[in-house]
C-alpha cells in the first residue's frame, strides 16, 4: 500500500495551497487510493467523491475557506473536502456511529456550512450567505458546488431566479458527469450535454467580448449606440446561455479534472464580482475502474473488494419484493405505471423501467412534481406508484395535502427506507412520515411487517381503498416471525396470550422484535399488531383496552406519531390502566447501525423486554 505522504501533510487547507503546484497531481492520487480503501470497508458514496477530487483540491487552493464559504449540495460528495480540511485522522471512522458523517456537517467542522443531505439546496443557502457579505460590506467570496443531476430539482430554478441579478459575489459550480444516482434524464439534461459538445463556445465568446470591448465609446448617445450595438452583436454571433438569461456571467465547459485549468477559471471568476456560474465537466467514478464502469452501483455502496470490485453484502430486501411485485402486477392492469424521482436503482424498480418503458417515469429529483404527476395520471383514469425514500418524501408534503388528498384521487405511495436507516445519518431516517401523515385528511396508510404482508397492502391500496395510499417499509430485509403467526390481511390482529393484562401494539418491524421478546419473558402477554396504521382500526383500541398494563413501541417520532393517537383513542374509551409509550424523542437520529439505533431507543427485543420488566417492578 503507497504511503500517503504528501496527504498526511495536509491538515487544513492552507497546507494545500503551500504544495508546489507539480504536487497536486500526485495529492489527488493519494486521496483517490485513500477513498477506495476507506470505502471498501465502511461503505458509502464513493463514484460521486471520486468525481471531485481536482474540484476540491482547487476550491480550496483558490478559496480561503471557512472566510470563504463553500456550500456543498448533497454532502455525499464532501469526502475530499473532509480530508483537506481537518478530518484526515479519523477518516477511518466515516459514517460510523460516533464517527465523522458521509455528508457535510456544521458541529464537526468550521469549513462545513450547512447540514446537506437532500438535492437542490446549495444555491439558495449560498445565495443567502453572499447576500449578508454584501449588506456586512465583506469582500468574501460564496461558493454553491452542485451536480448537473441537482438542476432536475425545482428549488435550484427559483434561487438562480433571485441569485442572478443579486450584484453579489457568488459563484456557482455546475459539476456536470451527466449522472445524478442515475442517468439524468429530462430536458435539462440534453440542454447541458448540448453545451459540452460545443467547445468552441467559451473561446469564441471570450474572442468576441475582448473585440468589443476595444471598440471606443465617445459621448454619452454614442456610447448608449454602441452598447446597444455590442449587445445585438453578441447575441448574433453566439446565442447565450440560459444561465446568462438569468443573470450569471457564464464560464466554461472546462476539464474538471485539470487543476491548473480549475484554479485558472476560479480565479478568473473571482476577478469578475459579480454571479458567476461556471461549468465543468467530470466522470463520475474517476480514477476507480469498477466505479467509472459502473456509478450506478458506485454511488452508494456497501463494503466491497477492492481488487474485484464485488459487493461484500448483499441480499434479500424489501425494496427488491417491492419491484418484482410491481411488475408481476403491471402485467395483470395495464393502468399500472411506476414514478421515481431518480431513484429507480434504490427502490427496486429497474424491473419494471426494463419490462414497461412506456410505464415507467423517472422525474428527476423532483419529489413535488412526481406527486402532482401522479395526480394528473390518477385524473386520466391510469393507477400510479411512486416509489420514494422516506426522508425525500418530506420535501412534498404541501402537494401530497393540496394535489393529492385534497383531489381524492387513487395514488399509491411506496415509502422506502422507513424507520431508521443507520450510517446515512440524520437527513436520511424515515421517522417524520407517520407524524406528517397523520395530520393529512382521507389518507391511509400501512406498515407491513414482512414480504407477504408488503404485497397484501399493495393488493389492497390498489383496489380496496379510496384516495391516497401510502405503504411504508423499511431498509433491509424482513425480519423473522414466529412460526405460528399467520397473516391474516384483518387491519389489525391480536398475537400470543388472548386473555392477558398485558398489552403490547406496535407495527412494522417491531412486531417481529416484540414476539423475540415476549418469547423470553415468562409472563403472558397479548400483541396487538397493526397492520394499517391510519386510520387506526377501533378494534384494536378494544383489544388493548381489555388489559390493564398497555405499551406501546414506535419506530417513528413520538410527537404526532401513532402512539399519541392510540392513547387519545384509548382514554376516549374511558380507559383507566398503565400506559406506556416508547418512540424517538424530539430529536434528530444520529447516524449508527440500524440495530444500535434500534437498540438506542428500546425498540428491539432488548428495549421491549427492559420497558415491560422495568414497569411492571417498579408497580410491585
Amino acid at each position: 500500500m503507497m504511503e500517503h505522504r504528501i496527504l498526511d501533510s495536509v491538515h487544513a487547507p492552507e497546507d494545500v495551497r503551500r504544495l508546489p503546484e507539480g504536487d497536486l497531481p500526485i495529492l489527488a492520487g493519494e486521496i483517490r487510493e485513500k477513498l477506495i480503501e476507506t470505502v471498501s470497508q465502511t461503505g458509502g458514496h464513493l463514484a460521486s467523491n471520486l468525481g471531485v477530487v481536482e474540484l476540491t483540491i482547487a476550491l480550496h487552493r483558490v478559496f480561503r475557506s471557512p472566510r470563504d464559504k463553500i456550500v456543498w449540495d448533497v454532502g455525499h460528495q464532501t469526502y475530499v473536502h473532509k480530508l483537506l480540511t481537518g478530518r484526515g485522522e479519523r477518516f477511518d471512522t466515516l459514517r460510523a456511529e460516533g464517527g465523522i458523517s458521509g455528508f457535510s456537517r456544521p458541529d464537526e467542522s468550521e469549513h462545513d456550512m450547512f447540514y446537506s443531505g437532500h438535492s437542490s439546496t446549495s444555491v439558495s443557502a449560498a445565495l443567502g450567505i453572499a447576500y449578508a457579505n454584501k449588506i456586512k460590506g465583506s469582500k468574501d467570496y460564496t461558493v454553491a458546488v452542485l451536480g448537473d443531476g441537482a438542476f432536475t430539482g425545482g428549488m435550484v430554478y427559483e434561487a438562480l431566479n433571485n441569485a442572478g441579478r443579486s450584484g453579489t459575489r457568488l459563484i456557482v459550480i455546475l459539476n456536470n458527469n451527466e449522472m445524478s444516482i442515475s442517468r439524468n434524464v429530462g430536458a435539462m439534461a440534453r440542454y447541458l450535454a448540448r453545451i459540452l459538445s460545443r467547445p468552441s463556445y467559451s473561446r469564441l465568446k471570450s474572442r468576441t467580448e475582448r473585440f468589443l470591448n476595444r471598440l471606443p465609446l465617445v459621448g454619452k448617445p454614442l456610447a448608449d449606440g454602441l452598447s446597444f450595438t455590442k449587445s445585438h452583436i453578441k447575441n448574433f454571433i453566439y446565442s447565450s446561455t440560459m444561465f446568462e438569461q438569468f443573470g450569471f456571467r457564464y464560464m466554461g465547459p472546462v476539464d474538471g479534472h485539470d487543476i491548473g485549468v480549475l484554479c485558472d477559471a476560479l480565479e478568473g471568476a473571482k476577478e469578475l464580482n459579480r454571479p458567476v456560474l461556471l461549468h465543468i465537466r467530470t466522470v463520475k467514478g474517476k480514477g476507480y475502474d469498477y466505479a467509472e464502469k459502473e456509478p450506478t452501483l458506485y454511488h452508494g455502496i456497501s463494503k466491497f473488494d477492492v481488487d474485484s470490485g464485488e459487493p461484500i453484502m448483499s441480499g434479500d430486501n424489501y425494496s427488491k419484493h417491492f419491484g418484482e411485485f410491481l411488475t408481476g402486477m403491471a402485467e395483470k392492469d395495464k393502468r399500472i405505471c411506476a414514478v421515481t424521482a431518480a431513484m429507480s436503482v434504490g427502490t427496486g424498480l429497474q424491473p419494471f423501467q426494463e419490462k414497461f418503458p412506456t410505464r415507467f417515469f423517472d422525474v428527476g429529483i423532483a419529489e413535488e412534481h412526481a406527486v402532482t404527476f401522479c395526480s394528473g395520471l390518477a385524473k386520466a383514469g391510469m393507477l400510479p406508484v411512486f416509489a420514494v425514500y422516506s426522508s425525500f418524501l418530506q420535501r412534498a408534503y404541501d402537494q401530497i395535502v393540496h394535489d393529492g388528498a385534497l383531489q381524492g384521487l387513487k395514488t399509491v405511495v411506496a415509502i422506502d427506507r422507513a424507520g431508521f436507516v443507520g450510517d446515512d445519518g440524520e437527513t436520511h431516517q424515515g421517522i417524520l412520515d407517520v407524524p406528517f401523515l397523520n395530520t393529512v385528511p382521507g389518507v391511509t396508510v400501512y406498515s407491513p411487517a414482512s414480504y407477504a404482508e408488503l404485497r397484501g397492502a399493495f393488493v389492497k391500496a390498489f383496489y380496496h381503498d379510496d384516495g391516497m395510499v401510502f405503504v411504508r417499509y423499511p431498509r433491509g430485509a424482513q425480519e423473522p416471525l414466529p412460526e405460528d403467526y399467520v397473516y391474516s390481511e384483518a387491519d389489525s390482529e391480536v398475537y400470543g396470550d388472548a386473555d392477558a393484562q398485558v398489552c403490547v401494539v406496535t407495527y412494522g418491524r417491531v412486531f417481529a422484535y416484540a414476539c423475540r421478546a415476549r418469547e423470553r419473558m415468562n409472563r403472558k402477554i397479548k400483541i396487538v399488531k397493526l397492520n394499517k396504521i391510519k386510520p387506526v382500526d377501533p378494534e384494536a383500541v378494544a383489544a388493548a383496552a381489555a388489559c390493564s398494563r398497555v405499551f406501546f413501541f414506535e419506530e417513528s417520532e413520538r410527537s404526532g406519531g401513532v402512539g399519541e393517537i392510540f392513547s387519545l383513542l384509548l382514554e376516549e374509551r374511558g380507559y383507566r390502566g398503565d400506559y406506556v409509550l416508547t418512540a424517538v424523542p424530539d430529536e434528530f437520529v444520529a447516524q449508527a447501525s440500524p440495530a444500535a439505533q434500534l437498540h438506542k431507543y428500546r425498540l428491539d427485543a432488548d428495549g421491549v423486554e427492559t420497558v415491560i420488566t422495568e414497569r411492571l417492578q417498579d408497580e410491585t
